[in-house]
């Protein structure tokens, strides 16, 4: 299984469009040897946040924008998903997404 795995630090939160497009860009623009999309049988995506709290499958607020939505899309696109809390607070959470 061919996998790519790149590391990103959020500089800034992307609870926009328009962050979450200029975060994409970021993330596109540091990549140094990008492998073609033909020979990637899957990319693992890991995503570090300082709160200590696991995500957890919840009612999706539809109303007051307060979330519900990431953690049960992450979990049914990905092959696997796993958190791990970090010894120096918070936690990082990673998924394995497959063609």
């Amino acid at each position: 299984m061919n996998t790519m795995s790149v590391d990103v630090t959020t500089v800034r939160s992307a609870t926009s469009v328009a962050g979450a497009r200029d975060s994409a860009r970021t993330f596109l623009d540091g990549l140094d040897h990008p492998i073609a999309a033909e020979a990637a049988d899957s990319i693992e995506v890991a995503v570090h946040d300082h709160s200590p709290q696991a995500p957890r499958m919840r009612t999706p607020d539809l109303n007051n924008g307060t979330g519900g939505f990431g953690w049960p899309m992450v979990n049914r696109l990905a092959q696997t998903t796993a958190v791990t809390h970090q010894a120096t607070g918070g936690k990082t959470v990673t998924a394995l997404l497959t063609r």
